[in-house]
């Protein structure tokens, strides 16, 4: 029972799982739904009849919002059920096969035993014959040749079991061919990874300073690809991997059944050696040593056999070896690699060559495998060749068997260790790219353990092989010693079967024994032990199909839960109902009391207008005050006419909701009826109700007659009103207005009774409709099995009958035969009787001659011959005549039998046609049979699905409106939470993404994979399910006539007690009814006082959510906009008023309890006012008058409260109004600070190469000053000139200095910010800061940029000054030259004080280059603070970059989602519609076949306007890629410019070291960031794996609580024995027990108490309900007055009961009629889809047949094309443009190399390749190449064409669906095709096994045969077009795809020309 509870949790758990999911997706429509009660508070008025309007309008509101739900719940439970119903069938396909392979164990333990038994007899007898052959060897030495051909019979039959072997191997070839492809791959990948090597070193070697980014890029890029590859070769070996798997286990099914093949032959064959040792045991002496030799011979063989065994072993073992040391050298090339930059790339490339290691040790363990099958069927042939005994063969099968088993665990282990090394080798990814050198350590380690592990597995693997070894040759002695163990177990086991036998038929007869018994204790006992035996009985029958009992249970524990929820249901809509009725009462009260305080006015104001004069004038206007009053009534009256209609209308709705409420009902009743024994006590549960629905039916119509007494009082009091004139017209205004209101509530309660007792009936003839419909089915399923079983039994009477005449001809043809012989030797004795004859007459001549010759004296002698001679010729003569006639009867006989026989044959012919027929005619039945059986399955299933859904629904009401605030702040927590996660997505590249979406799909074919088990499971089950037919129709009979009986138990006892009891608890009602008439004021007043309450509590629950949606969107806004915004302020808020309003719902429900205690008071208070014992006092009207205005008071503090409350929510808003646009004017500024940062950067790099053409400048200056120091002359105006210069310089200077400090010491200040407060405010005031310094750095930054740009154009002007100053000395230095020439005398004077000069000038000039080196240093200084500016300047950049990206990664996220809700949406609609669509198919094929007779126009017409449509949407779909394309070629732009900005950079490498060093590190990032994604996906895996093991156990420990059961049936059996002997003793006690009554209710108590002990496993949550109700029945026998309350409590909640099916009616007739609007809907678009599928396929085969038709012609525009193109092309390409003509046309290449070697021009290899090797070369077209791949199409116009011509003459169709090619759709053809460069290859191969995986790949990318095949595959469940556009067309960005790589526009190209 622990299992049964164990599986029925995991059931729950999925299908609450399920439900959880969607709760989240109703959040919005309980949002609306608040916004709705707030709306309430709104709307409130003054007038009563107003508020009747506006409820009305909510009510039509909250309406319309259930429906919305339930729709969704409808949806959900249609999963729930499908998916449990899919658990059920896995359920019973495991317990079937754990009993098949039960069975299958025992047989083959069997087997063994005999053939054990078996073989050490024969060996024994084999001895035996041999010693008796030594001892006789001197005799005859040749057996006989009968001994010998027998034999060798049984070995040609033992032959035959192993032919089908050498058709096994087929898979291992090819997939030993598949290794070897891969191995080639692994080869070509060794090379790359050997010329990367090379790369890196040379680069190494060379320098990093010339190409490292553009090497960085494609490295990156290249790593990219590497991890698709590895991802894609990863899917596809894991999928290889399966399919090997699934092949294997077809092989060990297939040697298992081999396996009992020969097990059969060779029990065959040992037969036959016993029967040959028997006859042939008087020849055993001439046994010949020939037999001994062979027997030695096949020894040595076998022992041969196992060396060549040993040695496969040891060559296994030197592979492995191999493989160490290769694991070695890869230890070392990782060490080498770690050091070099390309370590991740290297790694992987190491990691899949030790995956193809793996997988070639995998095949040569495949190898070794076939040849060892091999060496098996050599020595079988040895055997059958040599006839060796049976043990050899048994021996090498048992060897073969251990063999295979080793393999497939060596197999195993490599398996693991490779996934071992696909997860190390990952790991070693994510550290080496997290840090290069600080984790080598860890990573060689991690390799040593590796190796380790690999190195312990080969130890442990060599070790296993040797215990085999060792095991085959003990095998050899565990036969010998089993055989004679065997035999006595054969005698044991014959033992054991006699006694099992007579201990069966001792049960069985104790069993029948004790079925008496039990029959005459039914008679004896009491109703309620009569049930206890009819349970067991019904035990003892069920205990053969306890399997279908455990489901069924399941079942019933969940209708179990159901029913419950539907009293939770039923008891809320009670108690709603119960406050509703008090209300109304609470009411009437008040108007009553109101009423006699109005009367007592009236009396005293005219008693007071006696005694006035003026009475004549008022008593006027009081009459015509009455006659408007009148006319008032009159209107009102009309109003009431009016409601009065509505008032039917809704009767009517009313009616269809609780007659299909009831229909439910007695649909649940039936099933749960017919499925278990534990729904009678619901039955009777429920008939017991429908009694006491009659009684309240009763007292409703005694509420009619009171409620018309209470309306004739009414009257009375408005006619006295009107005599009444003293009134005031305002007080008789409200009275008049109350009364009406009081008029129409009753009305409107009578109207609801007489609706609800219209229904009573009309639900209790629907149900006798729907017992007798389904009695009608069940009689035609009995008639259908009746005429089944006739024809069953007349062709048996036909088969017996040809059988007999059978037997008669066969007879007569035995006869036939005798009379063929009889007449072949009368035949022979006519010839013999002829020559005779002949003899006779010679002699009778001869005697004639004589007689004439010899003398006529005639001597007596010779008279006496003659006479006697005549006589015997007569005497022949006769027998002549009779042999002719019997000859001639004889050939008539043979005639006529002949005749007969041919009649015969044909009558036996005619049989057979009849039998085939019959036979027919029987499996036609069948199949109508279960079509029936299932269309009534499937009708109940439906049923029982709607009906469940209608209870969830009217649950989940309750729940919605009930569930707590904080559910309204999910979708705001989740937009958040989605927005988070979604920044760390965005930096992925589109690759990654393609791999993404290429992993779920991959999942989504796994999904469709177990869906297509489940559907043969289900068929399994459906196969199972016909012989159960029976059982279950005899089970369904029984438990009829078990709920008759039932039924009439509770009719005729239990009724009239519980009459009896009512009769006694009316008197007893009569008595108290005074004592609670005392209690009516109380509670009257506790009513109005929780009325206001509640009001008061509603209108702050109103204000309180109002409140909470407008913070609600508050909080969307602020999140969508920036993550800066404080939510906290809005979640304080938020958990205040959730919390308030929890303690409202609380205090609600305790308002709810007390209306419940006051229903009850005034219900009986009803009961007293009729007898007319007391009314209510004056002075309590007066009392709830005055409380009245108190609690008038307290709705007014509470009012005041609540705007209060308002009023603070309002400031929120403002306060929230204000952040937002603040939040908006700094998000303006920060962008206006972006835009004058980039400026002042571009300023700044202007001004930096000004700076470094000045330094330029200033070298060339102090050149030309040392020219100038070799001029002696004139040295004094050039020293002037300089010192001039330097002094303009140095104030410049200064001042950009002096700015450029002040301007670092201000722009410190930005730094010292601090981080983001939680509060809005403080990041206000801190922006603002940020922004009014940033303000400042920019204002200091322009100032230093003005200074600078002006004290450059001061030095450029004085630069300018200097050079005209130079210019103007040299000419005044020629000049001067000719003087000083002259004066050579003044000259010397001068050189003496010019060197005084030129030193003070040289120290000047030092000085001055000093005062150089400080500018320099300056300007140095500049530069760092600006490279600072700048780094901040960027940080600044990638913070705001960083937002704006975590804003559209969080939108990219959230639509991502979107479209994965959208499309599992979508999924769960097909399902739904292809399982309702087989349903539809019959009626839409016969209607299409009546359109087709019709004519054939109309659907042409609409097939050529789908094309048309269909073509408009290939047009839209081109444009849409179009713009794609241009966004690709954008973002190529965009990338080209960011090359030449990365070229232009490469310019300031020195300046930018830093940023490579930053950009290197965040290289870094992103790759640890995409090794975590890739580690967090195959955490992912591993947990799938990890629930499919957690499953698989699952099913075993579902296998074994199976085992459990079939034990516990078992002991159930024996412990319904032992209590029928308890049983036997109870009867003589109730004997005794019979007259006292107390002892009859303690024994029913017993009984209930046993029924719930047997029914407490799997109903714990009805545990409390049957010990209440048992202590009630304790407690009537000694407390009667209890028992009356306790039946009182049961009318209170049966009229509850009657209040919540009106209630639930409304929601229900709704329901049905929006089910029925969407089922016709579903229909109709159902119909739609069939006709036009069935269009589209007609299309395709007229598509088909178009392209079969025009395959050999040739078109005229193709050919013009081509002859116009033959001129186009350059002349050295022109034979290339004619053989491709030629090759159209069907010309030869040998013709075709005739006529072009005139011309002497070789045709290239690669057209010859294309032409040449055509046949070879078709193959699917391979994927569009990336833009990086353009170069293949630049060469010429032919090659475009034949690429072209290739693969649109060459479309693939899809091959047979089989295990191994599912992979390979197109991966097969796309890998046969290589490219000329390995990259290309690569990215084909990419493509192709993307391809191969995603069947619904995306259109525009893949080419036309495989985007849209012509023909659909038998996959594929409809057609192409007809699916989703989600399925087709992915919403994942597209591969970049070159515009001038697809087919379609090489086409139009040509076309063009």
């Amino acid at each position: 029972m622990a299992s049964w509870l164990g599986g029925l949790g995991s059931g729950l758990g999925q299908s609450l799982g399920q439900v959880g999911g969607s709760l989240s997706s109703l959040t919005g429509q309980i949002s609306s739904f608040t916004k709705d009660i707030l709306l309430e508070g709104a709307e409130e008025v003054g007038d009563a009849a107003t508020e009747l309007h506006v409820s009305n309008s909510r009510l039509r509101e909250v309406e319309s919002i259930n429906a919305a739900q339930k729709f969704e719940n409808e949806r959900l439970k249609k999963v729930c059920s499908d998916l449990e119903e899919k658990h059920e069938a896995a359920e019973l396909q495991i317990k079937q096969l754990s009993i098949e392979y039960r069975n299958q164990l025992q047989q083959k333990e069997v087997e063994i035993s005999h053939l054990k038994a078996r073989q050490n007899a024969l060996q024994e007898q084999l001895q035996k014959v041999q010693k008796a052959a030594q001892s006789a060897q001197s005799g005859a030495g040749v057996l006989p040749p009968a001994a010998t051909s027998a034999s060798y019979v049984p070995v040609v039959r033992h032959s035959s079991g192993f032919e089908g072997d050498d058709m096994d191997f087929g898979d291992i070839i090819w997939s030993q061919q598949e290794i070897n492809r891969l191995s080639n791959e692994v080869s070509r990948l060794e090379s790359e990874v050997d010329h990367w090597k090379q790369i890196a070193l040379s680069s190494k070697v060379q320098g990093t300073h010339d190409a490292e980014q553009s090497e960085i890029c494609k490295l990156q890029n290249i790593v990219k690809e590497l991890k698709q590859n590895l991802s894609q070769e990863i899917d596809e070996h894991q999928h290889e991997l399966s399919v090997l798997q699934d092949a294997h286990r077809q092989k060990l099914v297939e040697i298992s059944r081999r396996h009992r093949e020969e097990l059969s032959e060779y029990e065959e064959r040992i037969e036959e050696l016993e029967n040959q040792l028997q006859q042939d045991g008087v020849s055993a002496d001439a046994m010949d040593d020939s037999k001994i030799s062979e027997q030695k011979k096949n020894a040595q063989s076998l022992e041969g056999g196992k060396v060549e065994e040993l040695q496969v072993v040891k060559d296994l073992e030197d592979e492995i070896r191999k493989l160490n040391h290769k694991l070695s050298s890869a230890k070392e090339e990782n060490k080498i690699l770690l050091k070099e930059q390309e370590l991740a790339k290297v790694e992987k490339i190491q990691i899949t060559q030790e995956y193809e290691n793996l997988k070639s040790d995998f095949s040569m363990l495949q190898s070794s495998l076939a040849e060892q099958d091999a060496l098996l069927k050599e020595q079988e042939k040895k055997l059958q060749s040599k006839t060796s005994l049976p043990e050899d063969v048994a021996r090498l099968q048992q060897a073969l068997l251990e063999k295979e088993n080793e393999i497939a665990r060596l197999s195993s282990l490599n398996q693991g260790g490779l996934e071992k090394e696909l997860a190390s080798a990952q790991r070693k990814n994510e550290n080496i790219l997290s840090a290069y050198t600080e984790d080598q350590n860890s990573e060689l380690s991690q390799l040593r353990q590796d190796l380790e592990r690999k190195q312990h597995e080969l130890n442990e693997s060599i070790a296993e092989r040797e215990t085999l070894i060792a095991e085959l040759e003990e095998l050899d002695k565990q036969n010998q010693e089993a055989t004679q163990h065997m035999i006595t177990l054969k005698e044991q086991l014959s033992k054991q079967h006699t006694e099992t036998d007579s201990i069966i038929k001792q049960l069985k007869f104790d069993i029948d024994f004790e079925r008496k018994k039990v029959s005459e204790l039914e008679i004896e006992k009491m109703e309620t032990i009569k049930e206890l035996d009819s349970q067991k009985e019904k035990l003892s029958h069920c205990s053969y199909a306890l399997n279908d009992l455990h489901i069924s249970k399941q079942q019933l524990q969940d209708n179990i839960k159901d029913l419950q929820e539907q009293l939770r249901e039923a008891q809320d809509c009670n108690l709603h109902n119960k406050k509703e009725i008090g209300e109304l009462q609470q009411r009437l009260k008040e108007r009553e009391e109101e009423l006699s305080v109005s009367l007592r006015k009236l009396t005293e104001k005219s008693n007071q207008e006696s005694n006035y004069t003026c009475q004549d004038l008022i008593l006027k206007e009081r009459e015509v005050e009455i006659v408007r009053l009148q006319n008032d009534i009159s209107e009102n009256k009309q109003l009431n006419e009016d409601l009065e209609k509505s008032l039917s209308d809704l009767r009517i709705e009313n009616g269809k909701l609780i007659a299909a409420t009831e229909e439910l009902k007695q649909e649940l009743s039936d099933a749960i009826s017919e499925k278990n024994k534990v729904y009678l006590e619901k039955d009777t549960v429920v008939e017991a109700l429908k009694m006491e629905k009659r009684q309240l039916e009763s007292e409703l119509n005694q509420m009619e007659k009171r409620l018309l007494e209470q309306a004739h009082k009414y009257k009375q009091t408005i006619e006295e009103l009107s005599n009444a004139r003293s009134m005031d017209t305002t007080a008789l205004q409200l009275e008049h207005e109350r009364l009406v209101k009081l008029n129409q509530e009753k009305d409107f309660e009578i109207a609801e009774l007489k609706r609800s007792i219209e229904q009573m009936e009309v639900d209790h003839q629907e149900t006798k409709e729907m017992l007798t419909t389904s009695l009608g089915g069940q009689k035609q399923l009995t008639e259908l099995i009746k005429e089944k079983e006739v024809f069953i039994e007349k062709f048996k009477n036909q088969a017996f009958q040809v059988k007999r005449e059978l037997e008669e001809y066969m007879k007569v043809s035995k006869k036939q035969d005798v009379l063929k012989q009889n007449l072949e030797e009368k035949d022979r004795s006519l010839a013999v009787m002829k020559e005779e004859n002949n003899h006779l007459k010679e002699e009778i001549e001869r005697l004639k001659d004589q007689q004439t010759r010899s003398t006529p004296v005639v001597e007596p002698k010779t008279l006496d011959i003659i006479i006697e001679l005549e006589s015997e010729v007569t005497q022949l003569k006769v027998i002549k005549n009779n042999l002719e006639e019997e000859i001639e009867v004889h050939k008539k006989t043979i005639e006529d039998q002949n005749l007969t026989a041919v009649q015969l044959q044909q009558s036996l012919q005619e049989q057979r046609k009849e039998i085939d027929e019959s036979k027919f005619q029987c499996e036609q039945m069948n199949v109508t049979h279960e079509r029936l059986s299932l269309e009534k399955d499937e009708e109940i299933k439906n049923l029982q699905k709607t009906i469940e859904q209608i209870k969830t629904q009217l649950h989940k009401e309750r729940q919605i409106i009930q569930t707590d605030s904080s559910d309204l702040f999910q979708e705001t927590k989740v937009q958040t939470l989605n927005g988070e996660n979604g920044n760390e997505k965005h930096d992925l590249s589109k690759a990654e993404i393609e791999r993404l979406v290429e992993g779920i799909k991959e999942r989504e074919m796994e999904i469709k994979l177990l869906n297509e088990k489940n559907v043969s499971l289900s068929q399994q089950i459906d196969q199972l399910s016909k012989d159960e037919v029976g059982k279950l129709t005899r089970i369904i009979q029984e438990k009829d006539l078990e709920i008759q009986a039932l039924n009439a138990r509770v009719s005729s006892a239990s009724y009239r007690q519980d009459v009896l009891c009512l009769q006694q608890q009316l008197q007893a009602y009569v008595m108290e009814r005074e004592q609670v008439l005392a209690v009516l004021s109380e509670k009257t007043r506790e009513n109005s006082q929780l009325k206001t309450e509640y009001r008061n509590i509603m209108d702050m629950v109103a204000a309180k959510e109002a409140a909470l949606v407008r913070l609600q969107e508050e909080n969307q806004k602020l999140c969508n906009r920036s993550e800066n915004s404080s939510q906290d302020m809005s979640r304080e808020t938020i958990q205040n008023l959730s919390r308030i309003i929890r303690e409202k719902d609380i205090e609600i429900d305790a308002l709810s309890q007390k209306c419940q205690t006051l229903l009850t008071v005034l219900q009986t208070s009803s009961t007293g006012t009729d007898n007319g014992s007391g009314g209510v006092n004056s002075n309590q009207f007066e009392e709830l008058l005055q409380e009245r205005d108190k609690l008038k008071q307290q709705v007014k503090k509470m009012d005041e409260w609540k705007q209060q409350v308002i009023t603070t929510v309002q400031n929120m808003q403002h306060e929230s109004a204000h952040l937002q646009e603040e939040l908006h004017r700094l998000q303006a500024q920060i962008s206006v600070e972006s835009d004058s940062n980039s400026k002042l950067q571009v300023d700044y790099n202007g001004l930096i190469q000004s700076y470094e053409q000045n330094e330029k400048k200033l070298k060339s200056f102090s050149q030309e000053l040392a020219q100038v120091q070799h001029s002696i002359g004139q040295l004094h105006n050039t020293k002037d000139l300089l010192l001039s210069k330097l002094d303009l310089v140095t104030p410049s200077v200064a001042m950009a200095s002096t700015v450029s400090q002040l301007s670092g010491i201000q722009y410190s200040a930005p730094d010292v910010l601090s981080d983001e407060s939680k509060l809005l405010q403080k990041e206000l005031e801190q922006l603002k800061k940020k922004l009014q310094e940033k303000d400042s750095t920019i204002k200091t930054l322009q100032e230093n940029n003005q200074r600078l740009s002006d004290s450059v154009a001061t030095a450029s002007e004085i630069e300018r000054k200097s050079q005209e100053g130079t210019e103007s000395e040299m000419r005044q230095i020629r000049e001067k030259h000719d003087v000083l020439q002259k004066s050579l005398r003044e000259k010397d004077i001068l050189i003496k004080s010019k060197t005084d000069q030129l030193l003070s000038v040289s120290e000047n000039l030092s000085n001055k280059e000093n005062e150089n080196e400080l500018l320099k240093q300056a300007v140095t200084n500049l530069k760092e603070r600006n490279l600072i500016l700048e780094m901040d300047i960027r940080k600044l950049k990638e913070e705001n970059e960083k937002i704006v990206a975590r804003c559209r990664e969080k939108e990219t996220e959230f639509r991502a989602l979107q479209e994965t809700n959208m499309q599992f949406s979508m999924m769960l609609k097909e399902k739904e519609f292809e399982s309702h669509s087989m349903t539809e198919k019959a009626l839409a094929f016969e209607k299409l076949l009546k359109e087709k007779e019709q004519g054939k126009t109309g659907e042409l017409n609409q097939l050529l306007n789908e094309v048309k449509s269909m073509q408009e949407k290939a047009v839209t779909f081109q444009q849409e890629r179009d713009q794609v394309m241009v966004a690709l070629k954008q973002k190529q732009m965009e990338s080209s410019a960011l090359q030449s900005e990365i070229q232009h950079l490469r310019e300031k490498e020195q300046r930018l070291n830093q940023e490579l060093e930053r950009l290197r590190n965040h290289l870094l990032e992103m790759e640890d960031s995409y090794t975590r994604e890739a580690l967090a996906a195959e955490d992912r895996e591993v947990k799938l794996r990890k629930k499919v093991l957690i499953l698989e156990e699952k099913l075993v420990s579902s296998s074994t609580a199976v085992e459990n059961a079939s034990h516990q049936a078992s002991l159930q059996v024996e412990s319904l024995q032992e209590q029928l002997n308890l049983v036997s003793k109870q009867r003589d006690e109730t004997v005794l027990q019979l007259t006292i009554s107390q002892d009859q209710v303690k024994q029913y108590a017993l009984s209930l108490a046993n029924l719930q002990m047997v029914l407490e496993q799997f109903q714990q949550e009805e545990k409390a309900m049957y010990s209440a109700e048992l202590e009630k029945h304790q407690k009537q026998s000694t407390e009667w007055r209890k028992k009356a309350e306790s039946l009182e409590e049961k009318v209170v909640s049966l009229q509850e009961s009657l209040g919540e099916a009106n209630a639930a009616l409304d929601a229900a007739s709704r329901l049905t009629e929006q089910l029925d609007i969407k089922e016709e809907q579903i229909e109709e678009l159902k119909k739609e889809g069939e006709i036009r599928r069935e269009m589209l396929e007609d299309v395709q085969n007229k598509l088909m047949n178009l392209m079969n038709s025009t395959e050999g012609k040739v078109d005229k525009l193709l050919m013009r094309n081509l002859f116009v193109g033959h001129f186009h092309t350059p002349k050295n390409k022109r034979p290339e443009v004619l053989r491709l003509m030629g090759s159209i046309l069907g010309i030869k290449k040998e013709e075709l190399d005739q006529l072009l070697s005139e011309d002497q021009r070789g045709v290239t290899r690669w057209v010859t390749g294309w032409l040449g090797g055509g046949a070879g070369s078709k193959s699917v077209p391979s994927t569009p190449l990336r833009p990086t791949h353009q170069n293949i199409f630049n060469s010429s116009f032919s090659e475009l064409f034949v690429k072209f011509l290739e693969t649109e003459s060459c479309p693939s169709l899809p091959p047979p669906k089989l295990s191994v090619h599912d992979m390979k759709t197109l991966g097969a053809a796309g890998t046969a095709k290589t490219s000329s460069t390995p990259s290309n290859s690569q990215t084909q191969d990419s493509a192709v096994s993307g391809m191969s995986r995603r069947p619904a790949t995306n259109p525009f990318l893949a080419p036309r045969s495989a985007a849209v095949p012509l023909i659909t595959p038998a996959s594929s469940s409809g057609h192409l077009l007809m699916k989703p556009i989600s399925d087709a067309l992915p919403t994942f960005t597209p591969l970049p795809v070159s515009p001038d790589a697809s087919a379609g526009a090489v086409l139009k190209d040509l076309l063009k020309q």
